[in-house]
């Protein structure tokens, strides 16, 4: 590759880190304004509905594999609920790893009441945008933010998938995605990999924008 395209590719790998950064910390600022209400109200009904705090956190694989804290609103009762499901619930824990670490929310006993209205209505990712997006350790639009022990589960169990994996491990992860706006938010692992490897393979300004503006018709189909 001669010198000038190569100066082309770094100027523009360059010029969509600062459209992609700008975009998140503009776009969350927005939508922190417009949703605080409903944040604090959020808050409010986690806090009095069931014993614990109002924030989940739990380590997930951020850009070049590094780890970092994700926070969501908490859905589920506390204590170690994967221990309990996988004690109490065998056939449900058996379900849920073959599912992708996924049950359908009318079958899973961790969550709270007031849980599966927050994540019916995607409420529960908003603190994202405070805690994660505007720092840097995720971005609006990126692949799903996986637990470490997910991608090495899933590298052991499906060899085919490392190099979608390693894109995946590349990049920072985001809220929504182009599987979450596929209108296939239920495929299994592979083809979710799959996606999210394409993405990454082939970002660009015209697509980040899509997937924008695809992420609130998606989340209206839910409910």
């Amino acid at each position: 590759m001669n010198r000038p395209k190569k100066k082309f590719l770094r100027q523009r790998r360059w010029l969509f880190r600062v459209f992609k950064r700008t975009i998140d910390i503009a776009g969350s600022i927005i939508l922190l304004v417009i949703f605080s209400p409903l944040m604090v109200v959020t808050a409010a009904l986690v806090k009095l509905t069931s014993s614990g705090p109002i924030f989940f956190k739990q380590q997930r694989v951020g850009e070049g594999s590094r780890p970092f804290t994700m926070y969501k609103f908490r859905t589920m009762f506390v204590g170690d609920n994967d221990k309990r499901l996988q004690q109490d619930y065998p056939e449900l824990w058996k379900k849920y790893k073959e599912n992708g670490w996924k049950l359908p929310m009318s079958e899973d006993p961790r969550i709270t009441p007031v849980g599966k209205i927050l994540r019916s209505l995607t409420i529960d990712e908003f603190p994202q945008l405070l805690f994660n997006v505007l720092p840097g350790q995720m971005s609006l639009v990126g692949p799903r933010a996986y637990r470490e022990e997910e991608l090495r589960e899933y590298e052991q169990k499906y060899p085919h998938t490392k190099r979608y994996i390693q894109d995946i491990r590349s990049v920072k992860p985001g809220i929504t995605g182009p599987w979450q706006t596929s209108g296939r938010n239920e495929v299994p692992f592979e083809q979710r990999a799959k996606l999210d490897s394409e993405y990454v393979q082939n970002r660009s300004f015209l697509q980040e924008i899509v997937i924008l503006f695809k992420t609130p018709v998606a989340m209206l189909s839910k409910w």
